[in-house]
């Protein structure tokens, strides 16, 4: 009986909208890692884009990139989505470029512009002082030492000490995947499944 109770218990996890957010995390971490090696400069140039699916070459990009390519892998196209969201309520967003309405080929590749959208779409999670409540395929957005935003994707890999998930980020030399979870001050702390409505 507690063995059929058991099986019950693994099957119910296993089938849940929670372990389908956990695979779903699995992947954006997992795509995120792919980057480094392979996205070897940070190069803030702006690049008219295709769309939907725009992209710069892959070795290059800058820290929202590796946030935008890396839910690529569980087709959120933050391109599209950011810029149809733009489109229809584009007061909401921060207005820190003098533009006028949307750019398709930057708007999303603006970390200010990732956090509004986050927000407004519900994926907001817990900031934390605890290592434990990041999970691998968490989005984290801070503001640096001298005041510029930057973001990233939560690791598979762990601190050396083992308190602390690494993360994937791209700061200057291309994407890493660095200790730097607490490095600066966090101002946003997201989290996206395939699973959410109004993905």
């Amino acid at each position: 009986m507690k063995l059929l109770r058991d099986i019950g218990l693994v099957f119910a996890l296993f089938s849940s909208p929670a372990w389908a957010q956990t695979a779903d995390a699995l992947k954006v971490a997992q795509s995120a890692r792919q980057q480094v090696g392979i996205t070897v400069q940070y190069d803030p140039a702006y690049v008219r884009l295709a769309y939907p699916g725009g992209d710069v070459p892959v070795e290059r990009g800058v820290c929202s990139d590796v946030v935008v390519r890396a839910l690529r892998a569980i087709n959120i196209d933050l391109q599209r989505l950011v810029h149809e969201d733009m489109r229809s309520t584009f007061s909401a967003y921060p207005q820190l470029w003098r533009l006028r309405g949307t750019d398709r080929s930057i708007d999303h590749r603006r970390v200010p512009n990732l956090e509004r959208f986050f927000q407004r779409k519900g994926k907001s999670v817990a900031i934390s002082a605890k290592g434990s409540d990041y999970l691998a395929g968490d989005i984290v957005s801070w503001r640096l030492d001298n005041g510029l935003a930057h973001v990233g994707v939560v690791s598979t890999g762990r601190s050396g000490d083992g308190l602390r998930p690494l993360v994937v980020h791209n700061i200057g030399l291309g994407a890493r995947d660095d200790d730097v979870l607490f490095a600066w001050r966090q101002v946003g702390h997201f989290r996206w499944s395939t699973t959410d409505a109004g993905r």
